[in-house]
């Protein structure tokens, strides 16, 4: 059996025409034939569905697209929509209240968001032939994640996710963690977030993939889990930085209790608001530089490109400045305690500012 999994998905201003008219084909032409084959179909919608103008104040783009796309998941075919992640709470309640409804209307099945912090943990399950899965949908903390008293998405805890993972396992054949989480734009894991990902493992996840960094990362197996650090997006064309350009499309191929991933590159054409399956050098570029840092997580150089990105990143050193300056606007000094809320922001703060704890003497 196959199952498929994408990631980011968002009709922005380029594709949203697109959705809004169902063209499938000039959305994911090269890839209906891949989707058509698989048993399952799960897809991160990271926006909201709603016609709502009441945008929260947040750091960050406010997303939405309009209810109509809903439709289009389903003509795509799409079975399962992950909704925990930083932007479907955009538009406040009222936008997530949408976003369930919509996808209730076109009968499509959802998990990450609740009625509050609690009621969103529920773990996801379905079953293909004699195998049942299970789905735990999480994010970092970053505007959309549920409080005790609002409801929201199904945010991360060091604790509570261990617990619904293994909760998870005793329930299920198959179990996998959807982290939305991590360093955006970043092409390796924090520290933190590879030690995260091998106890999810160790906790009975046979899949983690983590997503929202907009960018391929790296693939690694371990202790016969597999762990993919950035997906990429799904589909989200804009024009931003060329590592936003290409994904992957990840089929985890189910054969009696073997799992193997299969991975197949994606690229958006701007021009036409598409995605499509690159081929020829072109795809074999792509793939071989994935293959490169796949095997910088067996050497442990995958440590250096995560230093060289904190390095290379001035705005954190910027933005704290500005956040202190008495002339600063309300923004600006929202922006340290989004960055102490945010575990990704925060990752990147521990590197760029030790303690005098990691100067002093070593043996």
């Amino acid at each position: 059996m196959k199952i498929l999994f994408g990631a980011d998905l968002v009709p922005t201003e380029i594709s949203e025409p697109l959705f809004i008219a169902g063209d499938t084909e000039k959305l994911f032409g090269d890839f209906l034939p891949i989707i058509k084959e698989a048993d399952r179909f799960v897809v991160n919608l990271e926006c909201a569905l709603t016609e709502s103008t009441n945008a929260i104040t947040k750091c960050g783009p406010n997303l939405k697209a309009a209810p109509s796309c809903a439709e289009t998941l389903v003509k795509l075919g799409v079975t399962d929509v992950m909704l925990s992640n930083n932007h479907t709470f955009d538009f406040g309640i009222e936008g997530l209240r949408d976003t369930m409804a919509n996808l209730d209307r076109v009968g499509l099945p959802y998990t990450g968001v609740g009625e509050n912090d609690t009621d969103s943990r529920k773990i996801y399950y379905f079953t293909v032939e004699d195998k049942r899965f299970a789905i735990v949908n999480v994010c970092e903390h970053e505007y959309s994640y549920a409080l005790p008293d609002r409801m929201g998405t199904n945010p991360y805890d060091p604790y509570l996710t261990m617990h619904d993972i293994r909760e998870a396992k005793k329930n299920s054949d198959i179990t996998v963690v959807i982290y939305h989480g991590g360093k955006e734009h970043c092409r390796y894991p924090s520290p933190r977030l590879y030690r995260l990902c091998h106890e999810m493992v160790e906790c009975g996840a046979d899949v983690v993939l983590t997503q929202h960094s907009h960018c391929i990362g790296a693939y690694e197996q371990y202790e016969g889990g597999h762990i993919l650090y950035g997906q990429g997006n799904m589909h989200f064309v804009k024009k931003v930085l060329p590592t936003w350009e290409t994904s992957l499309l990840v089929e985890m191929e189910v054969n009696g209790d073997d799992i193997k991933l299969n991975f197949y590159p994606m690229k958006q054409n701007v021009e036409e608001g598409s995605m499509y399956l690159p081929t020829g050098e072109e795809g074999a570029e792509i793939m071989n530089a994935f293959a490169e840092r796949n095997e910088e997580m067996k050497n442990g150089k995958w440590q250096e490109g995560w230093a060289t990105f904190c390095e290379n990143n001035p705005y954190y050193k910027t933005a704290l400045n500005n956040a202190f300056m008495p002339e600063a606007t309300e923004r600006q000094q929202q922006s340290f305690p989004h960055y102490l809320d945010c575990e990704a922001h925060h990752d990147v703060l521990v590197y760029l500012y030790k303690t005098w704890h990691h100067t002093n003497e070593r043996n």
